[in-house]
Parts: C-alpha cells; sequence; structure tokens
C-alpha cells in the first residue's frame, strides 16, 4: 500500500524529471499503480500536493546551505556570500525545483506569491537562514546603507510593513540588531540585494542572457562584489 513518502517521492521525481507542469495526480496515480481517488486519502487536491513538495524543497534548499555556511570561515559577510553562491548553484543543479519555488509562472505554485514568500518566513529554513545571516552581518558590520528618504514615496507603506516583519523574524532568530541599525533605508537595500541576486539567477538558469556568457560565474561575482562595495562590505 502506498504511503504519503511514496507519493511525495513520485511527485519529486516527476517534477525533477518533468517539470512542475507534470506533477498531477493522475501521474503519481500511475506511477504507484493506484487509483487516483486514492491520492485523496492524503491530499486534497493537487494545488496541496504541490504545496507540500515545494515545503519539501525548500527544507532541503536550506540544509544544504546551511551546512555550507557553517562550513565557511566565521564571519557573517562570508557566510553570506557563501549562501548568495550556493543559492545559484543549487538553482543551475536543480533548473525544475528552482522553477517550482522561484520562478513559477502561475500564483498558485510559486511567482511573486510564492518566491517573497520563500524569502520571508521565519518558519521556512531558506528564508530564515537567509535574512538570519543577513542580520548578522548588519549586527557585525558598519556598513553605508541609504537613507530613509530613498525609499520611494509611493512604496513608503509597503516597506515600511516588511521593516516590522523583517524585525520579527531576527527577533525570533535571536539576532541582536543594534538600535537603528536597521531602518528603512536598510530594509529597502536588502530586498534590492535580494532582487538582483534572485534576477542574476533567473537569467543564468534560464538562460536568457542578452548575449552569450562563456564565463558566467565571473559575472556572478563581479555581481557580488559591486553589492559589497555599495553597502561598504568589502573595498571595490
Amino acid at each position: 500500500m502506498s504511503t504519503d513518502g511514496d507519493i511525495r517521492s513520485s511527485a519529486r521525481t516527476l517534477l525533477v524529471t518533468h517539470g512542475p507542469e507534470a506533477v498531477t495526480l493522475r501521474a503519481i496515480a500511475r506511477e504507484l499503480n493506484i487509483t487516483a481517488p486514492a491520492l485523496y486519502r492524503y491530499y486534497s487536491s493537487r494545488d496541496a500536493l504541490i504545496e507540500q513538495i515545494r515545503l519539501d524543497v525548500v527544507a532541503d534548499l536550506g540544509q544544504q546551505l546551511s551546512a555550507e555556511a557553517t562550513a565557511s570561515p566565521d564571519d557573517a559577510a562570508a557566510q553570506l556570500f557563501t549562501l548568495c553562491r550556493g543559492f545559484r548553484s543549487w538553482a543551475l543543479t536543480h533548473p525544475r525545483e528552482f522553477t517550482l519555488v522561484f520562478a513559477s509562472p502561475t500564483g498558485d505554485v510559486g511567482s511573486a506569491k510564492g518566491s517573497v514568500a520563500t524569502l520571508r518566513r521565519a518558519g521556512e529554513p531558506f528564508g530564515r537562514i537567509f535574512l538570519t545571516t543577513a542580520g548578522q552581518v548588519l549586527a557585525t558590520h558598519q556598513l553605508t546603507m541609504p537613507p530613509a528618504e530613498a525609499v520611494p514615496t509611493e512604496l513608503h507603506d509597503d516597506f515600511a510593513a516588511y521593516h516590522n516583519e523583517l524585525l520579527d523574524i531576527l527577533t525570533a532568530s535571536g539576532v541582536d540588531i543594534p538600535q537603528g541599525t536597521l531602518d528603512l533605508g536598510t530594509t529597502y537595500m536588502m530586498i534590492q540585494f535580494w532582487a538582483r541576486l534572485y534576477g542574476h539567477v533567473t537569467l543564468e538558469v534560464f538562460g536568457n542572457y542578452p548575449i552569450p556568457m562563456s564565463k558566467p560565474e565571473a559575472l556572478f561575482d563581479a555581481m557580488l562584489a559591486e553589492l559589497a562595495a555599495e553597502i561598504g562590505l568589502y573595498p571595490a
């Protein structure tokens, strides 16, 4: 008799082999030699199963990156850039999992709704380790951040809401941020940092660079160096 583990394993295999669109209850039932209605004992819908697979992928990614960061030098900045490089490496070697979690074209599976939540949910391993390490950088390094006035007026309410959420995440993770360090301008820079990192990785995973790139890792490293220099983390 098939178990939840069998179902999730089959779904993950379909995802890796054929992509997110191939993960259907009918296909899983066929793989496990059971009837599709039997799957409803475990999952109420395909969306519920897809959400579980997304959580499984995020957990695996978080565990992998946590191990890589722990193995890097005992410095929050070094660990942050280890996470960035690890995220790129994982995305390139797991393009269909990346698509499911970070680049699905619909709000049901991923897209902005899913990918942003993955970054910021304290309970999800990838978002937790990424934001916690960024918070540790803020707590241990003297950085140059834009003033709160740099946040576009039209986005002020959005960033103010996320700023409060971010403080809650870091507090829950045990990161002690000096008072006044994490203001609206810093929150704005953190989101811009993620947007540039995510955008670069997405272009590379899907082969959408505007020109052929023989050494894409060199461009990625240059982007990280530019981000670091902008906030005074490393010399340019």
